[in-house]
Parts: structure tokens; sequence; C-alpha cells
């Protein structure tokens, strides 16, 4: 899959609820996993497929948002989606904090900073 995202994706963990408008108008919500965030989207991983374009909102503890899916694709364990945060949301820790965050970035800088100490020794 084509990356296009720019800011770095944090890996995350926790479950969020989302609901949306099926093909036929009718409510569906769902709750997801959401494994990773960015500035301006993330991805989750629902147990229904979701068409794109569809838009979803979100509800976790203080924060409310929408989002467009962007595409949704079947692996081993459930559907993933990609979604893109409407215009006038950016994502911040302040808006919403995710129970588990995960830079990768950080942990590579430690990976190599430990090849280095080794490799001193």
């Amino acid at each position: 899959m084509l990356e296009r995202r720019i800011e770095p994706r944090l890996l995350c963990a926790d479950l969020i609820d989302v609901h949306w408008k099926d093909k036929n108008g009718r409510l569906r919500k769902a709750t997801a996993n959401l494994e990773d965030i960015s500035l301006s989207g993330m991805c989750l991983q629902l147990d229904t497929p979701v068409p794109r374009e569809t838009l979803l909102r979100f509800a976790h503890a203080k924060s409310r948002f929408q989002a467009r899916v962007r595409y949704c694709v079947y692996r081993d364990t459930g559907y993933f989606v990609g979604v893109q945060f409407e215009p006038g949301f950016r994502w911040s820790l302040r808006r919403f904090r995710p129970k588990h965050l995960l830079d990768p970035r950080e942990l590579l800088a430690l990976s190599q900073k430990r090849r280095g100490n080794e490799q001193n020794q």
C-alpha cells in the first residue's frame, strides 16, 4: 500500500467508538482498535468493512471528531481502515491521548545508541 502521510505515524493501542451511516442511511456503531495515529489521520481495526469516503464520527473520553475513510482492507484478523481527519481537525495529545503510544523513531534512536555503546566496549 502506498504511504501517503507526510507526518510520522505513532503506533498506539486503544479502543475508540466509531459511528457512521451505511449506504441505506442506517446508523452504525462499532468499537475499533486504534492502530496508529498522525496529525492528519489514523488507522483502525474493525470487525466490519466500511466503504471508502464514508464519514466516520469518533467519541473518546473528552474528544469528538470526524474523519473520512481513505482505504479499507482485510488482513488476517479484521478490517484495517485508514481515515483522514476532516478539515479543521489536527490530532494532538491535548485533544486525545491513546492509552498506549509509541514513536518508532525513539526506538530506532535507542537501538542505534545501544549499538554504538556495544561497539565502543
